[in-house]
């Protein structure tokens, strides 16, 4: 008999918060990696000296904590919880969380360049949004949907994550090297509504209290630069 999906993530925070019980070591989730910012950037070109907004996607775990990390940074309009990877018709929690739609649970940030960059991003992404030496998981959860990956908006985007993940792969910051992947963005599908905006909607879910609330706390100590106190939510954006 198949367990909801829902209910296998509760029973796996519960192990979590048992295992923390036992030990006075710090989850995975709360590790706030200090890292270098990416040596090479994106070009400055006629596209990006004119747009006022970009878009990136990445995937790093759970999508709930993702999001609400790039929620406060500062310069992002709009962080969307969603899914990467797969056909349109599997792109709903259900079928993905079986881990054989090849989605990956994702965040769309769109962001304006003038403020924060794509380097930037993927700094505070690699930094405090996930560890990206996990395969195919990330805390308490486990599976190809909970990978780390980048998908590139366009070819600009793939040379900076490319030469980025290199790059810290040299740096010893990490106990091995980085399990990110970077794929093909084919599209993004936004989450259901009960997804969006789940840590300001959930402050008390035990789930978000362990493996989410700790990764918003490091961004606000780690990237203080970059830190914006209210977070942009995608509720605001639907009235």
């Amino acid at each position: 008999m198949s367990t909801h999906p829902t209910l296998r993530r509760l029973c796996a925070v519960l192990a979590t918060a048992g295992g923390l019980i036992a030990s006075t070591a710090a989850p995975a989730a709360e590790r706030a990696f200090i890292i270098p910012p990416p040596a090479e950037q994106q070009p400055a070109n006629a596209a990006t000296a004119t747009a006022t907004q970009e878009k990136a996607v990445i995937a790093g775990g759970c999508f709930w904590g993702v999001q609400a990390v790039f929620q406060h940074v500062k310069g992002v309009s709009n962080a969307v919880s969603g899914y990467a990877g797969g056909q349109a018709n599997t792109a709903n929690y259900n079928a993905v969380s079986g881990g054989r739609t090849g989605h990956a649970e994702a965040v769309e940030i769109t962001y304006d360049p003038k403020q924060v960059s794509y380097g930037q991003l993927l700094q505070i992404y690699f930094s405090v949004a996930h560890d990206p030496t996990q395969l195919n998981r990330q805390g308490p959860d486990h599976g190809t949907q909970y990978r780390s990956a980048v998908f590139p908006a366009n070819d600009s985007q793939r040379k900076v994550a490319e030469a980025y993940i290199a790059q810290l792969n040299k740096t010893g910051v990490y106990p091995k090297a980085l399990a990110t992947t970077i794929e093909p963005l084919q599209a993004f599908y936004p989450a259901e509504d009960y997804h969006q905006d789940y840590l300001v909607r959930n402050p008390n879910s035990m789930y978000i209290v362990i493996n989410d609330v700790p990764k918003v706390e490091n961004l606000a100590k780690t990237f203080p630069d970059s830190w914006r106190d209210k977070p942009v939510l995608v509720s605001a954006k639907e009235k």
